[in-house]
């Protein structure tokens, strides 16, 4: 295997059109940063919350995290997306498959609402999320409740999904800032195990930076992904940026073998993604960083990993140009 001879082509699996403020650097600049960095496909949605600047702010924060003001929940960013697609042509249009997240997942007319949006626009909509559930202190900045991917409203919105044959891309984090355990698993779990007719794609794998802060690596997490693998079917994962490092590679920029043998072994179950939000300048580097593991892998599989295996879970796309 010669694996410099390689030449990947990526869906991009995990993106956001706008930031925490619902801006975006536009329909135009994200055509031209795709074309430039081999991108075929994307998936294609906003952000379910805005970023409220408050009056006692002096400043406009930059990220939802920027200072304590709170986020809510924000239905028109699917409208955005809608917007944005009118500009596409025929061509274009048929690399951008839209997933729809403006819904509030604490709210049981959230399936209504959804329905209603699937129903304006038959076709257009290819999957719902990235659903915000567990999510690091954005959780604790969401007006209202708590939400998690097991609530009752979420039910309601998988059965959906279901009758839709749409995929769920939910962000649940495994664990907290400080626990050493998969505290939250069974939130990911329990609609996993009720809804095994639905495509469930986990983001990030429960991880994210904010808990790689507080805790450097999780030692649970290889072990855990490997058994939810092998126990659920419909279960897929997003390697989005935060898996890659510590995980698929070492200090040393080397693909770590047990990753190696896990994607091998579960060749259609794994995807790449930039979860970019609203700037695109960053998608080729946050992609061109999972080469070297792709190169780890064999070519066949290292070419679904980074394209085909997203267009797979679609509901209609199965084949794509």
């Amino acid at each position: 295997m010669n694996a410099q001879a390689r030449d990947y082509a990526f869906s991009d699996a995990h993106f956001h059109y706008v930031d925490f403020f619902q801006e975006s650097e536009g329909i135009k600049a994200l055509l031209e940063k795709m074309d430039e960095s081999n991108i075929d496909h994307i998936m294609f949605s906003g952000i379910p919350v805005a970023k409220k600047w408050h009056e006692n702010e002096p400043q406009r924060p930059r990220y939802y995290a920027g200072d304590d003001a709170a986020a809510y929940w924000y239905s028109a960013t699917d409208f955005i997306i809608l917007r944005a697609l009118e500009h596409l042509t025929p061509d274009q249009r048929k690399r951008f498959h839209p997933f729809l997240s403006g819904f509030n997942p604490n709210d049981k007319n959230a399936d209504a609402h959804i329905r209603r949006l699937l129903e304006m626009n038959p076709g257009v909509w290819k999957g719902l999320g990235e659903v915000f559930t567990r999510h690091d202190d954005l959780t604790a900045l969401i007006s209202g409740d708590v939400p998690r991917a097991n609530n009752e409203a979420m039910y309601r919105i998988y059965a959906l999904a279901e009758e839709f044959d749409l995929p769920v891309m939910v962000h649940s984090n495994i664990t907290s800032k400080r626990e050493r355990m998969p505290l939250y698993l069974e939130e990911i779990e329990d609609p996993l195990r009720y809804f095994p007719n639905v495509r469930f794609i986990w983001a990030h794998a429960g991880t994210s930076m904010e808990l790689h802060r507080h805790q450097e690596k999780l030692e649970f997490l290889f072990d855990t992904v490997k058994r939810m693998l092998e126990t659920y079917p419909n279960l897929y994962i997003d390697l989005s940026w935060t898996v890659l490092d510590p995980y698929l590679l070492n200090k040393d920029g080397e693909a770590n073998a047990q990753w190696v043998k896990l994607v091998t072994d579960y060749p259609d179950r794994f995807m790449l993604g930039s979860d970019v939000v609203g700037s695109f300048k960053n998608m080729d580097k946050y992609l061109d960083a999972f080469i070297p593991f792709l190169d780890a892998l064999p070519e066949e599989v290292a070419h679904k990993v980074a394209r085909d295996n997203f267009l797979a879970v679609l509901p209609s796309e199965k084949e794509q140009d």
